[in-house]
Parts: structure tokens; C-alpha cells; sequence
């Protein structure tokens, strides 16, 4: 199981590399001179702003009714078509080191990088926050309802695949930009969660 470990976490650094890389050529072309890249694209401190018990409220809640929504729509796939995560289904508490690698690294930074880091704030700087956040939270549904479609063939699973997602990216967005002043921290956080009970799960 080591040597799962070991490529899991290999194969998350490259990802997180290459999510990382379009962001980088954009921040080395316009905003070198103006702003550390770090802070740019969101990974900075943390200042949350409003009061914790509702913060904490809304993000059980949300995350409540993405776990329990996806569980649900999960249970009518077609069989044979996987999920994120499957591939630790069965290895025992062992490949929970690899889940970590999986969940924090390989999907959930290099997603929040991209979506919440780079998209949403570039869009967000030229439309505004509320446009800039469906922009990204589209995408990011897109990303995952369109591999369902194309598996499937199913129009319903690949809308219902892309809404759940995307609701929970749209959120994830606001929670970042309007209590957490910014930073992609709390959202790289919450996702890799998600993503390590999910898989953790399947074990």
C-alpha cells in the first residue's frame, strides 16, 4: 500500500502542477510586478468576516445537502459507471494515506486552484462577483457532469450530475470571496474532505 501511496502523491503533485500552469503564464505575463502569486490566486491568510456560528451553519447545511443529494443521484447510475474515488474501493484502511493524496491534493487543490483561484477571481475583476462566481461554478459542473453524459448516453444524469456540483462550486465561491475574505483555503479544505470521506467510504 505504500507504493499506492507513493503514486498517488506523485501523480497529485503533477496534477497540481499542471492546473497550476495556465494560472502561472497568466500571473507571469500581467500581474509579476504587482502581486505575489500566492496571494493571487487566493492562497493567503485567512479573515473571515461575519459571525462564525452562521459561517459554520451554512457550511453544514450546504455541505449536508451535497453529500446526501449525491449519494442519491449516485444509487440510479447506470452499473459500470464509476465514481471519483473508486479506485480505492475495497483496499482497506491501508490506501487511506493515498486517499489523503487524493483528496487534498490531487482533486482538491488543484480544482480550487483553477476554479475558485483563478477563475472565479479573473472573471469576478471584470464582471463583477455574482457573474464571475456562476462562471466558475458552471464550469466546475461541467467538469463533472460531462464525463457522466459520456458514459451514459443520459441527459438527465448529465444534468443532474452538473447541477449538484456546480451548486456546491457556486457555493464554495461565495463562502471564499464573502466570508473568508478571499482566500481559496476554507474551500480546499472543505472539498478535500468531502473528497477523503467519500473515498474513505469505499475502502
Amino acid at each position: 500500500m505504500f507504493g499506492m501511496f507513493i503514486n498517488e502523491f506523485v501523480g497529485a503533485l503533477v496534477q497540481v502542477l499542471l492546473f497550476s500552469l495556465i494560472p502561472l503564464i497568466f500571473w507571469l505575463i500581467f500581474v509579476r510586478r504587482k502581486q505575489n502569486f500566492f496571494k493571487w490566486i487566493g492562497i493567503k491568510k485567512i479573515k473571515h468576516e461575519g459571525k462564525w456560528w452562521g459561517t459554520a451553519c451554512a457550511i453544514l447545511i450546504a455541505t449536508g445537502l451535497y453529500i446526501g443529494l449525491t449519494s442519491f443521484a449516485i444509487r440510479f447510475l447506470p452499473e459500470g459507471v464509476t465514481t471519483a474515488g473508486r479506485d480505492f474501493a475495497g483496499k482497506g484502511f491501508a490506501a487511506f494515506p493515498a486517499v489523503l493524496a487524493y483528496g487534498f491534493i490531487r482533486t482538491g487543490l488543484s480544482e480550487e486552484i483553477v476554479f475558485r483561484g483563478f477563475l472565479l477571481k479573473r472573471f469576478g475583476e471584470k464582471f463583477g462577483f455574482i457573474t464571475g462566481n456562476i462562471i466558475q461554478a458552471t464550469l466546475f459542473g461541467m467538469m463533472h457532469g460531462i464525463p457522466f453524459g459520456l458514459a451514459t448516453h443520459n441527459i438527465p444524469v448529465t444534468i443532474i450530475m452538473t447541477i449538484l456540483p456546480g451548486a456546491f462550486g457556486w457555493f464554495q465561491g461565495w463562502m471564499n470571496e464573502k466570508k473568508f475574505g478571499g482566500s481559496i483555503i476554507p474551500s480546499w479544505f472543505l472539498h478535500g474532505t468531502i473528497n477523503v470521506i467519500v473515498a474513505t467510504i469505499a475502502l
